[in-house]
């Protein structure tokens, strides 16, 4: 990020404003805790948790919007072995996740705590800098990992995504623990993934859906993912999540939008507030069956990407 320049401007002066690495970590961790959710879209659970017998403490742990346990780490300047240390605790989690989930059940609730998606844990890794060699390495890893760059800038502070990892899922909603990989989402028996209502949809509905893909994907930083119910985009947070309605031959798209900001209209579009679906919470679902229902999204897409 070291090309990233700030500038004050009064009038027809511009000033550059220097920018760095915060004084101490500490403060980059205290600060991304105390806004965690607006920032990352995870939500805080836990600081400096220590992991026991397996020595250390996570910088971090949280829980994203799909319900996906996450671990933060944090280095003020450049990677010092961060995602190794990331990497020593996910090991940990892994055999802890009833550990984790009283932690979800005490800040969340019982709900919360009961739907924990372990199929996929999530690794955040945030520093001033990253080498070369750190992003291709986490190519190689096989486990859903971020690298996020910061720079600060008087009051502003900056985040970059410099790499994403979307993993490999290796057991399905609350099922025990296993060592074995796969090369995606694995499902409980009678449960169909995505991918596979994707692959059987009509010639017409998959058009339909690759038309959407084309759109998200024509935007700049936005990165796909595969779940194993939905399909998610995504810069730092998901902007969209796609689900598919085969029986009704539809696309179903949670926007990350203020639902108080959109005009709805009864069976296009509705405020997902409160209705504990799965992908983008709280925003504004659009139901998709043709491509004249896509052009008329179009403007709910831009919106949804410009926030993210």
């Amino acid at each position: 990020m070291s090309d990233l320049k700030a500038f004050r401007v009064r009038g027809s002066r511009a000033t550059e404003i220097p920018g760095g690495p915060v004084a101490v970590e500490r403060e980059l961790q205290s600060l991304v805790e105390a806004n965690m959710e607006t920032m990352l879209g995870i939500r805080f659970l836990a600081t400096e948790h220590a992991t026991g017998q397996h020595g250390g403490r996570v910088d971090s742990l949280g829980l994203d919007e799909a319900g996906t346990p996450v671990i933060v780490e944090y280095k003020r300047s450049r990677d010092r072995n961060v995602t190794n240390q990331a990497l020593s605790y996910l090991y940990w989690l892994q055999g802890h996740r009833h550990e984790f989930e009283n932690l979800v059940k005490g800040k969340l609730g019982t709900e919360a705590a009961e739907s924990v998606d372990w199929s996929n844990p999530r690794l955040v890794c945030v520093a001033g800098e990253f080498s070369h060699h750190d992003k291709r390495a986490v190519q190689m890893i096989g486990h859903r990992i971020d690298l996020l760059t910061y720079r600060a800038f008087d009051d502003v502070l900056t985040l970059q995504m410099v790499a994403s990892v979307p993993g490999r899922a290796s057991a399905p909603r609350g099922s025990a623990p296993t060592h074995a990989r796969s090369s995606g989402p694995t499902r409980s028996p009678g449960v169909k993934s995505v991918q596979q209502h994707l692959d059987g949809a009509p010639r017409s509905l998959r058009d339909l859906y690759a038309a959407l893909d084309e759109i998200l994907l024509g935007h700049d930083g936005v990165r796909k993912e595969t779940q194993l119910h939905y399909i998610a985009y995504r810069r730092i947070k998901n902007l969209a999540t796609v689900r598919l309605q085969p029986r009704y031959q539809e696309l179903v798209v949670n926007l990350r939008l203020d639902p108080d900001m959109v005009e709805l209209e009864e069976g296009f579009t509705r405020d997902l507030r409160g209705k504990g679906c799965v992908g983008v919470r709280d925003g504004v679902e659009v139901r998709l069956s043709t491509r004249a229902d896509l052009d008329r999204a179009a403007g709910l897409l831009q919106r949804s990407v410009e926030v993210a």
